[in-house]
């Protein structure tokens, strides 16, 4: 079996089949070195953990232990941070939750190949199973086209992934109404020393502020004038490069053929909004080797993968759909007051209700009431 592309699910993948059949011969072919990445932290869910302990435990053991973990959502607008609690997740950074991966796939036997890009799969061994675990622009989706029938489109807003030794302590979303349009910051600690910063507008915002025509510290410092007021006198950090992206939005007809399947990024993207790519990375690969271990032959296992799996992942994408629209469309919300603002924000998705809502922090739906008239709203 082999396995192009060392990310999250292809990585989770390989382990997950050695550790349930060591016989397995599972290669993973990685362009980048043991110790390059790109961003800066990732989120999960207590859900995504228990996924993680139930089907390895050394992995889950590692990376709970190196995580920074909180319950609350902090919405800030107009100088006021409103708090929701309830919702639990934890961050950490994205190298070390790679290298924990890469240190269990050695562990357990997997052949793991760094600086080992691919060009052309034709020049690939033969193996039973290729994976396609090789991200949005994955060569494996392009090169077997005809098969997957890949739709990609893009999101309209910029977005630029940065870090800051500014501590945000919960997952921070800062409206900032600036002279050259609205900007947002996400932002949540990963480790003791530093937090992801994401940074995003509309188009016509990245152009007015000249954003487009700036140099990497050029761009760092605007946006550190841009958020001064809420980065304690921080500085903004990059990896290298400053890159600004529109978000892909991938999805694919068919998710197999002729051995081949993809995983994670490559088969579908959600918003980073929601916090779920490295989620659905994991439970892609988990699913992929539980439908292995029913079906040992992949005619059997590809299918029974894609059936079972299918459902699951397109309901995040239309939520991830939902938000992605949401922020979008973030400047027509800017006249609500900030608790008012929050309540757009913690339902925009549309998985969270108004009683689920109730149920994880009736403090806050208790303030929407108190006087606010927006019971009709929900």
């Amino acid at each position: 079996m082999t396995i192009v592309g060392g990310g999250p699910a292809g990585l989770y993948f390989a382990l997950l089949m050695k550790q349930r059949d060591p016989s397995h011969a599972i290669s993973i072919l990685e362009r980048d070195g043991p110790s390059d990445t790109f961003g800066w932290g990732i989120v999960f869910s207590d859900q995504t953990f228990d996924y993680l302990r139930k089907n390895d435990g050394p992995s889950y053991e590692a990376i709970t232990a190196r995580c920074q973990k909180w319950d609350n959502v902090d919405i800030v607008h107009r100088g006021e941070k409103i708090t929701v609690r309830g919702n639990r997740f934890s961050g950490i950074a994205r190298l070390k939750f790679l290298q924990i991966l890469h240190q269990r796939c050695l562990e357990l036997g997997v052949d793991l190949h760094f600086h080992s890009p691919v060009t052309d799969l034709a020049a690939l061994p033969a193996a039973d199973v290729l994976v396609g675990a090789d991200g949005a622009n994955s060569l494996v989706r392009r090169t077997h086209a005809d098969t997957f029938g890949p739709v990609i489109g893009q999101g309209r807003n910029k977005y630029v992934w940065l870090g800051t030794p500014r501590l945000f302590h919960g997952l921070t979303l800062t409206f900032v109404e600036h002279p050259d349009g609205l900007f947002i910051a996400h932002s949540y600690k990963f480790d003791d020393t530093t937090s992801t910063f994401i940074v995003e507008c509309s188009e016509q915002t990245w152009r007015a502020a000249g954003l487009d025509r700036m140099t990497d510290v050029e761009t760092c410092r605007h946006l550190e004038r841009v958020f001064a007021a809420h980065l304690d006198g921080e500085p903004l950090l990059t990896n290298n490069f400053v890159r600004w992206l529109n978000f892909p939005l991938v999805r694919n007809e068919r998710w197999h053929g002729n051995g081949v399947v993809l995983l994670g990024d490559a088969l579908h993207t959600a918003h980073f909004s929601i916090g779920s790519g490295t989620k659905l990375a994991l439970e892609d690969a988990i699913a992929l080797a539980s439908a292995f271990g029913r079906e040992a032959e992949p005619a059997s296992a590809l299918p029974l993968f894609e059936r079972e799996r299918r459902p699951k992942v397109e309901q995040t994408q239309q939520a991830a759909a939902e938000s992605l629209r949401w922020f979008e469309e973030a400047a027509t919300h800017m006249h609500l007051d900030p608790l008012r603002l929050a309540a757009e924000v913690m339902t925009r998705s549309k998985k969270i209700d108004y009683e689920k809502l109730k149920q994880r922090d009736p403090a806050f739906v208790a303030a929407l009431e108190s006087g606010r008239g927006l019971m009709s709203e929900f």
